[in-house]
């Protein structure tokens, strides 16, 4: 009985102390709060440094603090990486900021989506495909494969989802491992 007794006030002490954002995954060794935008969370991961780079070159930050909801398929440092040499550095300059805004905005879905409704949706498809709409404009695709929701852009390049519902104030963030390029 004194195990049983010391085990449930274990429990107990372990479930009062548990930290508010246990149903969020942890994201580039940072804990995801769900009282912050998409925008304070990502500062805080260390896999998604060149993405908040860019957001803050492309003069997103102030959107993607907004209100939303916002779906972000965020690429990590090494999906970028994976680019063609220089890639990055170019998109980054001033005078390519309006081509850097396009390649971003092709990771933002308006609305906040689940990775289970996104793959029901797929599922139910035709085709096994869910066609959605980024808010560059570009088509986006999702489509199950196994356990793993793919997303894929308009030139059939294809993101796994590798964290889902990373859940954000303002929508919701799914960490992709590949940079999703707009035609």
């Amino acid at each position: 009985m004194k195990t049983a007794s010391k085990l449930a006030a274990t429990a107990l002490a372990l479930l009062i102390s548990a930290p508010a954002h246990a149903d969020n995954p942890m994201v580039g060794g940072a804990a995801m709060l769900e009282t912050k935008n998409i925008v304070e969370n990502a500062v805080n991961s260390a896999d998604h440094t060149t993405l908040v780079a860019a957001v803050q070159a492309a003069g997103l930050v102030e959107t993607l603090q907004s209100e939303g909801p916002f779906t972000v398929f965020a690429p990590v440092n090494m999906a970028f990486e994976a680019l063609p040499a220089g890639t990055v550095e170019t998109l980054l300059k001033p005078e390519n900021k309006a081509m850097l805004t396009k390649v971003l905005t092709a990771h933002v879905v308006a609305g906040d989506w689940s990775a289970a409704e996104i793959a029901r949706r797929a599922r139910a498809s035709s085709d096994g495909f869910y066609h959605f709409n980024a808010v560059s404009g570009d088509a986006l695709s999702a489509q199950v494969r196994g356990n793993n929701v793919y997303i894929y852009d308009e030139s059939g390049n294809a993101g796994r989802v590798t964290i889902a519902d990373v859940n954000q104030s303002n929508g919701v963030i799914h960490v992709v491992d590949t940079v999703l390029v707009p035609k």
